[in-house]
């Protein structure tokens, strides 16, 4: 099992590099790669991209491993399918998270792990707002359908692949995310 924790967009609604941010003391990118770590220890991946010096520095050593999508502008799919390529060969799981959920707890992403189960056609999703979405939990199976995404279309359509049963875990806070400077100023103290 790897975590990827997703890092490289270029924030373009927020303005500035929203990753680099501080809630709660830390940049978004730390506390986010931090949270990987600690559910899947040593097998925890960071994405960069936009201001990739920047981001990296700030999520400190808390990445274990950094890969650059030096084609990040191109949107999240790139981003996706390089995390599946990289990963591939050392995973039977990808757990994918984005860095801009800073409410995403490590007792949600275990709770993803233990509803998975291991089999090779279950798909372990989050459900917040009628909605399935990140944090996902994807096995070894469909890493060849995640490393074929490209532009700005991310793995949506993976989660509607008949191959795939998709099981969800309830976890309202994971609608919170950070696209403008009014999102980060909403969260709680």
């Amino acid at each position: 099992m790897f975590a990827v924790v997703l890092a490289a967009g270029g924030s373009q609604r927020f303005g500035r590099s929203k990753l680099l941010e501080p809630v709660q003391g830390e940049p978004l990118v730390r506390r986010a790669a931090k949270l990987a770590r600690e559910v899947c220890g040593d097998c925890s991946l960071l994405v960069a991209g936009h201001e990739r010096a920047a981001v990296t520095a700030a999520a400190g050593d808390a990445a274990r491993f950094i890969i650059v999508n030096e084609r990040y502008e191109e949107g999240i799919g790139g981003s996706i399918a390089l995390a599946a390529r990289a990963v591939s060969h050392a995973a039977d799981a990808l757990l994918l998270l984005f860095a801009d959920q800073p409410l995403v707890t490590a007792q949600h992403l275990r709770a993803l792990l233990a509803a998975w189960g291991g089999a090779d056609h279950d798909i372990v999703a989050t459900a917040f707002s009628g909605i399935v979405g990140p944090p996902v939990l994807f096995p070894r199976s469909a890493f060849a359908a995640l490393g074929e995404l490209s532009g700005d279309t991310g793995a949506k359509s993976i989660l509607h692949d008949p191959r795939f049963d998709v099981r969800t875990v309830p976890f309202e806070d994971a609608a919170i995310d950070i696209d403008t400077p009014a999102d980060l100023e909403k969260l709680p103290d």
